[in-house]
């Protein structure tokens, strides 16, 4: 149905109602009007303003309206952890918004298969804070594809600067798996592809589980994510890392802390107590989720080495290397487009 169907098609119920209540008001036999035709009424009005609004965004373009915020559906792609909308991580925001109202409005945009529905892009955390303190959310409103949707809520983040390193691997790596195509990925982030290939490594390569454990590490840049991954996955240090998340002290921590906790128990197991630098930092290690195979690289600058090992190791680098024509042109390819 277009929505100048809907539209007179509200009209027309509205009026019937309107009719209905006259003749209820005007009869002397019923002294009350119906709850279930006010209800009725209270929910054909609200479709219909809702029809009004995005009918006069798409005629007028961009326009800040003032929208219910239990109304606004969540944004396609999740870009923090689920703990960055609670009520105790918004509270400055809130005693803000209570103080001064809702200065900077956010981004939402028209669900073309809902009238009168909108989706959030970016202001999540204003959204949230205007949930607590039961106000409208005050938004700008655009027409966008999803590709050009997750693009602005990526650039909102990146020019704010609150999104930790590890928040923006699980942006990316969420992305890929909705099957966004690499350019829409970096767009997203403002970086290139080499950035956003390491940043999918790293969020692909340790479980989420320990990942949401950790939380967002805000002082945890990548050079420290990349120790981690070089140390998880080796020996016995997933074991370690699965025994110290269970831990109350370790549960009482700060994000910051649960990470370092975590990596110094790490280096401790693995006999390597110092910072992973210099000549150590051209080590690289990777294993899959289920253990199966577990790979090193070894560079010296001038050559490199790979180890393939644990119970699918020899087949693994078999399987590799009869197809060796095929990474390396794909190697090319990847390098040519950087």
């Amino acid at each position: 149905m277009s929505r100048k169907d809907s539209k007179g098609m509200f009209t027309a119920v509205l009026s019937q109602i309107n009719d209905d209540d006259q003749g209820v008001a005007d009869s002397a036999s019923v002294k009350s009007k119906s709850p279930h035709l006010l209800k009725v009424a209270a929910g054909v009005r609200q479709m219909q303003e809702r029809s009004e609004i995005a009918d006069k965004l798409l005629r007028e373009g961009d326009h800040t309206v003032e929208l219910d915020p239990d109304t606004i559906l969540p944004s396609l792609i999740p870009d923090r952890f689920d703990s960055a909308y609670d009520d105790a991580a918004v509270s400055d925001i809130v005693e803000s918004m209570r103080v001064r109202g809702q200065i900077v409005p956010g981004l939402v945009r028209p669900v073309s298969n809902d009238i009168g529905s909108f989706q959030i892009v970016y202001g999540r955390r204003r959204l949230a804070a205007a949930k607590i303190l039961g106000i409208k959310f005050r938004a700008a409103v655009r027409e966008l594809t999803d590709e050009e949707a997750v693009i602005f809520q990526g650039e909102e983040n990146t020019s704010r600067e609150d999104l930790s390193f590890i928040e923006k691997c699980l942006f990316a790596v969420a992305q890929q798996e909705a099957g966004y195509k690499r350019e829409t990925i970096c767009a997203s982030l403002s970086t290139g592809k080499s950035h956003v290939s390491e940043m999918i490594k790293i969020g692909t390569s340790i479980p989420k589980d320990i990942l949401h454990a950790i939380g967002k590490a805000p002082s945890i840049g990548r050079n420290r994510w990349e120790d981690f991954l070089q140390l998880y996955g080796i020996d016995s240090s997933t074991q370690i890392v699965a025994d110290t998340i269970r831990k109350r002290s370790f549960l009482d921590a700060s994000s910051d802390d649960r990470f370092n906790t975590l990596l110094a128990a790490m280096k401790t197991d693995m006999g390597a107590r110092k910072p992973v630098t210099g000549q150590a930092r051209n080590s690289q290690a990777w294993v899959p989720q289920d253990r199966s195979v577990s790979v090193r690289l070894k560079d010296n600058g001038k050559s490199a080495t790979l180890a393939i090992g644990n119970a699918d190791g020899p087949k693994f680098a078999a399987f590799i290397a009869e197809r060796l024509d095929d990474l390396y042109e794909a190697f090319r390819k990847d390098v040519s487009e950087q």
